[in-house]
């Protein structure tokens, strides 16, 4: 192999002449009789290189054998392009290389797809073949996004005292909402560790510890069931801080945002961030991580359709609606698609009007006269050419059934410009929610976040109402983080615990070192984690979490490349203690 004296991205009108060495990809080849054209490829860019036959001092007919994807490396002499030959699309167009000595490093088997074209493959046949889809050039810029991206948060953190911490990876299995990924211990047989879902108690124990600016970027880990751009494992940039209230929170982790757009792709972000609560973000666009890039409001429309002779809605808790500009192109055969939608949020069905010459027309239009059809004309804002979506139910099925319409329409009509970022706080969560299947009460984030009360009394006489010291950071529709002030006393945290409905002994049992931490002198502390693979999926543009990652799992989390999940042997087993069961 020829040392390279430079990358294939390096190469400029400077170096003409110079005798240069280059390792490489081929990334494509073209053959014009004596003289061969090929592109060769590092992470760094394309160089042209030219097979010469009255230059080239090898075997001018194993060079025209060559295919994409084999290792080269080659040595020759750099020459400006003529000026009609200068390609505006390569770093190096306006040079390209005479070779004249070349070694095959490495011959390429048949690919089981280009290489040059990702949608050559389905996404599991790439997935099997990872090391070749990375080599692609979307991919290979992801990845340095996220490099990039690593290295700005950890500069701005540092940059303001926060010190990096590892936490550990086998800690005890404590339920913090989603389901442990256990790890079964050899020398302490039946006894099992858990893969952290988050570093939550560390983090707390480091601030009872005095270490008041703490971070990490950290592997998190969450055996869920199968959802799309879920992973089983995933990425965290994870932070917390002792003496501080949500102000202090907000301003830090705005300058820490600005700072990864700024440096990482040289957008500026607005300075502050605008706010929302809970209750207003889930009232008007129907999400507790809207998408602020569009309007189509949430209405409420109930006035009206009670006054109508729409029986439908009558009885219903909330009725609102999305009027849709431009919406009387809506296809019958569009609107089902729309109502199948919302009908996976639990609503019943998707009523609709069309506004034409001032006048309501079709769906349940017939079910309002013309006063009536006026004044929802006025209140709506609707004009001739729109269409209006309705759903009545109880508030909660209403608002998330429109707010997944509105995420849809806005798909359909091209609203969702990757370039804008709209970053949008989200405040003032409800401390708990009832769970449904137990009906019992559940925390919306984690049990350690902090109630806005500090009395006990005031969390015993009515707790559902009760709201958290609970934010999340949302951008474009998607949440990258989520935080809270945390419970300080042991009083407030038992309490929390039991209005959980866990007995002191599944305290002690679960979280027991956790509670005799606080009582030794517990600062008051509060943290976020940011979500860092789906950061860098909104830095890099891409809609899909799998394509900023180096090697993802499936929806249904499997690694195709390596094969695991995997069966292991009877021996390892046995080392263990374990036992399969059959499946029933």
């Amino acid at each position: 192999m020829l040392k390279r004296t430079h990358t294939c991205g390096e190469l400029r009108k400077e170096n003409t002449n110079e005798s240069v060495n280059l390792n490489g990809w081929v990334n494509t080849v073209r053959l014009h009789g004596q003289v061969i054209f090929i592109d060769l490829r590092d992470r760094y860019g394309k160089t042209q290189i030219i097979f010469n036959s009255d230059d080239y001092s090898g075997d001018f007919e194993a060079v025209k054998k060559l295919s994409m994807e084999d290792v080269l490396s080659i040595k020759g002499t750099v020459q400006a392009r003529g000026e009609n030959a200068v390609n505006p699309n390569m770093s190096t167009g306006e040079i390209e290389v005479i070779v004249e000595t070349m070694e095959l490093l490495s011959e390429t088997a048949p690919l089981p797809f280009v290489i040059t074209d990702r949608e050559s493959a389905l996404e599991d046949l790439r997935l099997k073949y990872r090391y070749l889809e990375l080599r692609t050039d979307e991919l290979q810029h992801n990845i340095i996004i996220r490099h990039k991206s690593y290295q700005a948060v950890r500069s701005y953190l540092s940059e303001k005292n926060f010190l990096e911490v590892e936490t550990p990876i086998l800690m005890k299995s404590t339920p913090e909402g989603a389901r442990d990924f256990l790890v079964p211990s050899r020398l302490h047989h039946g006894k099992f560790y858990a893969l952290p879902q988050s570093p939550q108690i560390y983090k707390q124990i480091l601030m009872i510890s005095g270490f008041d600016r703490y971070f990490q970027i950290v592997k998190c880990f969450r055996d869920e069931d199968f959802r799309a751009d879920r992973q089983p494992e995933f990425t965290q940039i994870d932070i917390e801080m002792s003496f501080v209230d949500e102000e202090d929170i907000y301003s830090n982790m705005e300058g820490m945002t600005q700072h990864v757009f700024k440096e990482v792709i040289g957008t500026d972000l607005p300075d502050p961030f605008p706010r929302i609560t809970y209750d207003e973000a889930m009232s008007k666009y129907g999400s507790d991580k809207p998408d602020t890039r569009y309007t189509l409001y949430l209405q409420d429309v109930k006035q009206f359709t009670d006054m109508s002779d729409f029986n439908a809605f009558k009885s219903a808790e909330c009725v609102k609606a999305i009027v849709v500009p431009g919406g009387v192109k809506y296809s019958r055969k569009m609107i089902d698609e729309l109502t199948d939608v919302v009908k996976t949020f639990k609503a019943k069905g998707l009523a609709w009007m069309k506004m034409d010459a001032g006048h309501l027309t079709g769906g349940i239009s017939k079910f309002f006269e013309d006063n009536l059809q006026k004044e929802i004309k006025n209140a709506t804002g609707m004009d001739d050419g729109d269409i209006i979506f309705l759903i009545g139910d109880e508030r909660s099925v209403t608002e998330k059934s429109l707010g997944a319409l509105r995420v849809e329409i806005a798909k359909r009509e091209d609203l969702t410009d990757k370039n804008n970022f709209k970053p949008l706080w989200v405040t003032d969560f409800p401390m708990f929610e009832m769970d449904e299947e137990t009906d019992k009460l559940t925390f919306l984030h984690h049990p350690f976040t902090s109630p806005t009360t500090q009395d006990v009394n005031e969390l015993d006489s009515d707790p559902e109402s009760l709201k958290a010291r609970a934010y999340d950071l949302t951008l474009n529709g998607y949440e990258i983080a989520g935080g809270s002030i945390r419970i300080h006393s042991p009083e407030i945290q038992n309490k929390v615990f039991s209005l959980l409905g866990l007995s002191p002994e599944e305290v002690k049992e679960k979280f027991g070192f956790l509670v005799e931490a606080l009582t030794y002198g517990a600062p008051p502390h509060g943290g976020i984690a940011f979500g860092f693979d789906r950061l860098v999926m909104l830095l890099t543009g891409s809609n899909n979490i799998r394509d900023v990652i180096a090697f993802p799992k499936t929806t249904s989390a499997l690694s195709l490349m390596d094969g695991s999940p995997d069966s292991v042997s009877e021996k390892q087993l046995d080392e263990l203690n374990i036992q399969i069961k059959k499946k029933k």
